[in-house]
């Protein structure tokens, strides 16, 4: 991938180039043992972390065991034989998001395939980077937003540095080799607006004499008791929609009173809402409001021949008013505030 800074190629061959150099699990990757420890470092105390460890021989034959505060699981794959061990019902969107840029970093790469633009390519120097910048759109006028879609890579070789859709966002860095390959030794993402969640991988080492008592499967989990997830469009999520009282907006204090909003839900097995984050928004102050109501939604359970859970983008129009700035103080308030200024000057 060495080439001029204003070279051209198709995305989709960037894309397969970067997922070559650094995807532990492609076919034919060396057998590993990797650990992570997941962490918000805005809030070391937060539940927004977790324990990863995989054995992985090759796509048909790996062990995976994740363990955080509110769910754990150990995943078995070996052939056509599952077992999945779940602690808790419900597979948090963010540790998905986390583990999934660990062992699969571009997972929509075959649908990139299809685009037919053009990306530059990076230049020679490590820190040279070219992004593909495109946007998609969420719901209907006049509830319609713009979403960005956006993939970067950098260096030389083209390494894979950041992906952001609705659904899936990680940024790449620490890259060391293993093998034949450049591995990402950290992955953060930032689910809303003052938290940051990063996965840093603190062991990866090959495996030379696999034990096969790490993939031995007894007893094969039934597909109606694993955990699996899909994202829906947000049409199809609004039709299974059960219980979805209309957003109350509250009055903010600054910026636009009318636009449009859109947030990303996560909703478990059951239809219950179990997760909202921020999209994008004509006034942010509203986005705790919406995150709070649609929360309490719930939705028919989602059914592909098994229940799973399900994603979506959901996106509202807005109307709300400019309150008082400065809220109105009693007698009491404002001899004290009268006081004070006194002393001040």
């Amino acid at each position: 991938m060495a080439a001029p800074a204003d070279k051209m190629a198709a995305v989709g061959d960037v894309a397969q180039h970067a997922v070559e150099q650094s995807q532990l699990t492609l076919p034919g990757s060396a057998p590993f043992h990797l650990k992570a420890a997941i962490t918000e470092t805005t809030n070391p105390e937060s539940q927004y972390s977790a324990e990863v460890e995989e054995y992985w021989i090759s796509p048909e034959k790996w062990r995976r065991s994740i363990h955080s505060p509110e769910f754990s699981q150990t995943l078995i794959v070996n052939g056509d034989r599952i077992s999945e061990q779940d602690s808790g019902d419900y597979y948090p969107f963010w540790l998905h998001d986390l583990v999934t840029a660990l062992f699969d970093p571009l997972p929509m790469a075959q649908q990139l395939r299809a685009f037919r633009a053009q990306i530059q390519l990076p230049g020679d120097s490590p820190r040279s980077t070219s992004c593909m910048n495109s946007q998609t759109h969420s719901g209907t006028p006049p509830a319609q937003s713009t979403l960005p879609l956006v993939f970067c890579f950098q260096g030389k070789n083209g390494l894979l540095k950041s992906v952001t859709t609705p659904g899936y966002n990680a940024l790449f860095s620490g890259f060391q080799p293993f093998k034949n390959k450049q591995v990402p030794r950290q992955v953060t993402i930032n689910p809303q607006p003052g938290t940051t969640i990063v996965a840093k991988i603190t062991q990866l080492e090959q495996i030379s004499s696999p034990d096969e008592a790490l993939f031995t499967v007894a007893q094969p989990t039934p597909a109606a008791q694993q955990i699996k997830s899909v994202e829906l469009s947000e049409d199809l999520a609004r039709r299974i929609a059960k219980n979805t009282p209309e957003i109350v907006w509250p009055a903010v204090r600054a910026g636009k009173t009318s636009g449009v909003l859109a947030v990303y839900i996560s909703v478990d097995r059951s239809g219950h809402v179990q997760e909202v984050w921020p999209l994008n928004s004509d006034n942010p102050a509203l986005n705790d409001a919406a995150r709070r109501q649609v929360s309490q939604w719930q939705f028919q359970p989602y059914v592909n021949g098994v229940p799973m859970q399900m994603q979506s983008v959901l996106t509202f129009a807005f109307t709300t008013r400019i309150d008082n700035p400065y809220p109105l103080l009693d007698n009491a308030q404002a001899r004290k505030l009268a006081i004070h200024n006194d002393h001040v000057l």
